[in-house]
């Protein structure tokens, strides 16, 4: 059984190094590096080099932005140059820029500055071009703690690629008001335990590698209704209730090395504070409380003093002084740095505060500076800066934490996972937005017609939806477009909650919520609820995979919604082993190794190789890879896309005739020892009769390789008016080409010429064939395929395999179900059927037959394909269904002749380097098959990796050879081997 992606995350984890399995508590001063005597030397020499006054400056963070002009650079560049600042903390712009002034302003500055953001959910929270991490009550939602440690790392990782040094995250706020204005997402929950839990997983990713974490907002911002920007909220709760549960988090976080804390503009009575001196400026909170009671010894920080929650108070300046005198040591976002310090300066003579205290806390301030780098030269590399922050690693970190944090509350029908496809007609209907990208992944998984319901819908709206909807079995609701704003009900329409309510009486109805996680009481009528969070291409992907069962669902509720669902709720669902959708990092492959498929597939088209293609790569059940190249033809007319099918030609062998083999052979309806006299008595008396099964499955049957049966139908080369109209009508209703059609009967006359036809001379004493490729076995093994299930193979591969499977775009004459545009076309036919061939089987023998023959016939996409794929590396199964069983597949695809390569239908890779249809670095277990059009789709049980290759390199000519001569297809099979072993090469670095 393959590993999934879900079950790898820890593994991948562990390999890279990026998790210790305990937490590291401090033995020593919270700052003090490894080399205390260098540490001691540069502070005391920094600190000797300042005036008093200059050492005033160390105390203040002044609000930057890299998006505003060059006023506002001026003036921080005076204000650095003038006041000896102590840093700045950037907000909005992009990395870039911002990565400049921080160089120009390290240079300027007589002490090294400290750099500093609000990123609670990374870099992309501020700045542009950055990829987002999730907010933190999606992060409360995740099983798991180590992959938020994760995310603490990776943020400093890029703190450090910006030269930036104190992250003002995580919140730890404990959000015991629903109404709460300002913290809400942006708290781990509501549960005091749940948000110590990630609030030291986030802070220790942090400041284990080298960022200075910053807990907010103390003494507890999550049980109000008011926004500390626009006004001082009040907090009634007792001193008891705060202590038990908001400074909870803070206890444990400073008893495991917490450097620094940032205090809110609170009034909380029961502390101590006063209506005039909120909690940021009151001394019996900042120093009685936190540096007292709690003994903290890191950075104490003011939550930005231009906040209503204070600057409503006092004005600049005074509001800095009495923010100081309360016990801070960091004064954030001071408007007016100059007036601040002559104020510091006049308390300091009038004894209100020593110049021996304020020179303590400079000191702090520059032992922290040297703990986070700042004695060594600062200078941010800008060359591929953006590139570097958002790396792939990123990506797939992201991904695993949005999977982890989806939460089913709700699985009343059991619905979730999705069991039996091939039973139900399906629907999405979404509200509030497109999720194009929902919808798409939906589609990966199963047939599905898409409806959106209209913002402000009325009653006609909904009875009209209401009967487009009346044939479906099974509706997936995704509601979108939401707020954060709970006075405003989140931005849902209680008439839209109302209809998909109504639905559930006639249809099985699945509710994905993306968006904020107290809007759930909106469903608590919903019998099959999916809560997301937040709304984003990660979320949208993830989604329809927890519905399926290409991942498990493992989220927990981190609040509680009136008594229906406490904290901690979830139902916890399972994978059923269909395939998922991941990223090659998370696989432990090398995104950039990958990448270079690009430029073959770039190269291929423009060389004219094949107009487009398609390449797709599964690692450890999950796809990481896969990409649509070109356009079906040269003209350029339609692109490639997830929706375009191709002739699959010889890929038929394997995932038609062979399939349909295993299936009876494991169920004892044939012995592969056995003559085909013994099922197709028709045989008796001619030169097939004593031919083995086996002996066909690997090419040893002495069969001719093509048996050109159109020939018999021309006259030169003109049609035969016996077997061709131009017109569908009686007795001419086979359809070989758009506008072609022949005798009904004309698969009987090929089946004659078939049995007629004459073996190759073996060469041999004991009359054994050599190995000769031939498409003429599988002919014989189509007819023994059905005598023994006595109905059409299409019919039945479609009932037993493609059905059940989801595989709705795969199979037989495609033209029955899809429109000539979505499928690449293959040759303009010349000799033969004189158009293009679109729709139409390229292969003449199958298109003879009627388009359904056993050695050609299947169209399909990539993502279809790598479905029955998977089942053979997991021994027969995929979700719900067992088709086959592992002893089978192991007999059918290990080699079994001494002659050649091949399997039993299957063809493996060749052992001698350069030859055979694989690339060189496929192992011996590989196995797999080509077409003639140009696919290709192999399985590696070893590395439990799947490469699917489509293309219509035939188009518009067959002879076109330059995808075979080039190596386009066994040169991409090497790269894909080459991004596993690349990546555990950089992992062992």
């Amino acid at each position: 059984m393959c590993q999934k992606v879900y079950a790898f995350t820890f593994c991948c984890i562990l390999l890279l190094g990026l998790v210790s399995s305990h937490y590291h508590v401090p033995d020593r001063d919270l700052f003090q590096s490894e080399n205390a005597t260098d540490q001691q030397i540069w502070v005391d020499s920094v600190f000797n080099s300042l005036t008093f006054e200059q050492r005033l400056g160390q105390l203040f963070m002044v609000a930057a932005y890299s998006n505003k002009g060059k006023a506002h650079q001026e003036e921080i560049a005076q204000l650095i140059k003038d006041e000896n600042l102590g840093g700045l903390i950037f907000f909005q712009g992009g990395p870039v820029r911002q990565a400049h002034l921080t160089n120009e302003y390290q240079q300027m500055a007589r002490t090294p500055l400290f750099i500093a953001m609000d990123a609670e959910w990374g870099l992309g929270m501020r700045l542009d071009s950055v990829l987002r991490f999730p907010k933190q009550m999606t992060l409360g939602a995740a099983a798991e703690e180590v992959l938020v440690y994760q995310m603490g790392r990776e943020i400093a990782r890029q703190f450090g690629e910006m030269g930036m040094h104190i992250n003002f995250a995580p919140v730890v706020d404990v959000n015991s008001d629903p109404d709460n204005p300002v913290i809400g997402y942006r708290s781990f929950g509501e549960e005091k335990k749940l948000v110590s839990r990630k609030s030291l997983a986030y802070m220790q990713g942090l400041q284990d590698h080298g960022v200075i974490a910053n807990a907010k907002h103390f003494p507890g911002h999550g049980n109000t209704s008011s926004d500390s920007h626009f006004t001082t909220p009040v907090i009634r709760s007792s001193k008891e209730s705060i202590v038990d549960v908001d400074l909870y988090p803070y206890r444990e976080m400073i008893d495991k090395g917490l450097m620094s804390i940032m205090v809110a503009h609170l009034h909380i009575p029961s502390l101590g504070s006063e209506a005039s001196l909120p909690t940021t400026l009151s001394p019996k909170v900042v120093t009685g409380l936190l540096r007292e009671e709690m003994n903290f010894q890191g950075l104490v920080f003011t939550d930005a003093l231009n906040m209503k929650g204070v600057s409503n108070l006092h004005k600049p300046g005074e509001v800095d002084l009495l923010a100081l005198l309360a016990g801070n040591d960091v004064l954030l976002y001071a408007e007016d740095v100059p007036k601040s310090k002559a104020l510091i300066l006049e308390a300091v003579a009038d004894g209100k505060i020593s110049k021996e205290e304020i020179d303590s806390r400079v000191r702090k301030i520059l032992n922290a500076k040297y703990w986070a780098g700042l004695h060594r030269p600062q200078h941010i590399n800008t060359q591929k800066l953006v590139e570097r922050l958002s790396n792939f690693g990123t990506k797939a970190l992201i991904e695993q934490l949005y999977a982890s944090s989806i939460t089913v509350l709700s699985n009343q029908t059991e619905a979730i996972p999705i069991r039996h496809l091939d039973t139900r007609r399906m629907a999405s209907l979404t509200l509030g937005g497109k999720g194009d990208t929902f919808k798409s992944y939906l589609d990966k998984y199963a047939e599905f017609t898409h409806y959106t319901l209209r913002s402000n819908s009325n009653q006609y709206n909904f009875a009209a939806m209401e009967e487009n909807l009346k044939e479906y079995s099974t509706i997936v609701v995704g509601v979108m477009g939401m707020t954060n704003n709970r006075r405003r009900n989140y931005g849902l329409n209680k008439e839209e909650i109302a209809f998909i309510d109504k639905l559930q009486e006639n249809h099985e109805v699945i509710t994905v919520v993306f968006g904020n996680a107290y809007s759930v009481g909106n469903f608590r009528e919903q019998e099959n609820l999916i809560l997301v969070y937040e709304e984003n291409e990660f979320t949208e992907s993830l989604a329809p995979q927890v519905i399926f069962g290409g991942r498990p669902g493992t989220g927990k509720l981190p609040i509680g919604t009136d008594q229906q669902w406490v904290v901690g709720h979830g139902i916890q669902t399972p994978s059923l082993d269909r395939l998922a959708y991941s990223t090659p990092e998370a696989q432990n492959m090398d995104s950039r190794e990958l990448l270079k498929i690009d430029v073959l597939m770039e190269k291929a088209i423009a060389d004219k190789a094949t107009p487009g293609g398609t390449v797709l790569v599964a690692k450890n059940g999950a796809v990481v890879f896969e990409k649509f190249y070109g356009h079906h033809d040269y003209s350029k007319s339609v692109p490639v896309n997830e929706k375009t099918l191709y002739d699959l030609a010889s890929l038929t062998k394997v995932m038609a005739t062979t399939q349909a083999i295993m299936f009876l052979e494991s169920r004892g309806l044939i012995d592969l020892d056995e003559k085909l006299a013994t099922y197709l008595p028709e045989l008796a008396g001619t030169n097939k009769a004593g031919i083995r099964i086996r002996d066909i499955l690997t090419h040893e049957a002495g069969l001719v390789p093509y048996i050109p049966h159109f020939t018999n139908t021309l006259e030169g080369s003109e049609w035969k008016k016996e077997y061709y109209s131009d017109k569908n009508q009686a007795p001419y209703t086979l359809p070989v080409a758009n506008g072609l059609f022949a005798l009904q009967s004309l698969p009987d006359s090929l089946w004659k010429w078939t049995v007629a036809s004459n073996l190759r001379y073996s060469g041999t004493k004991s009359g054994r064939y050599s190995y000769r490729y031939s498409d003429v076995g599988m002919y014989l093994l189509h007819r023994l395929i059905e005598t023994r299930i006595n109905q059409p193979m299409n019919e039945f591969l479609e009932q037993h395999f493609y059905a059940p499977l989801g595989m709705h775009r795969f199979g037989y004459l495609p033209l029955q179900k899809f429109d000539p545009g979505q499928i690449a076309p293959t040759e303009d036919d010349r000799l033969f059927r004189k158009t293009l061939v679109q729709g139409y089987v390229h292969d003449p023998g199958a298109a003879l037959y009627g388009g359904v023959a056993g050695h050609a016939g299947l169209f399909g996409t990539a993502n279809d394909l790598a479905k029955l794929m998977q089942l053979m590396l997991q021994g027969g199964k995929y979700g719900p269904v067992e088709i086959l069983d592992e002893e089978t597949i192991e007999k059918f695809t290990r080699k079994h002749s001494f002659r050649s390569r091949r399997a039993l239908g299957w063809d493996k890779p060749d052992p001698q380097p350069d030859k055979g249809p694989t690339g060189d670095l496929a192992p011996p277990g590989t196995f797999g098959h080509t077409g003639f059009t140009g696919t290709a789709a192999w399985a590696d049980p070893e590395n439990q990796l799947i490469y699917i290759f489509l293309s219509n390199r035939v188009h518009p000519d067959a002879g076109n050879n330059r995808l075979l001569r080039e190596n386009i297809r066994s040169d991409i099979q090497d790269i894909i081997y080459k991004s596993i072993n690349s990546h555990i090469l950089l992992a062992k670095k």
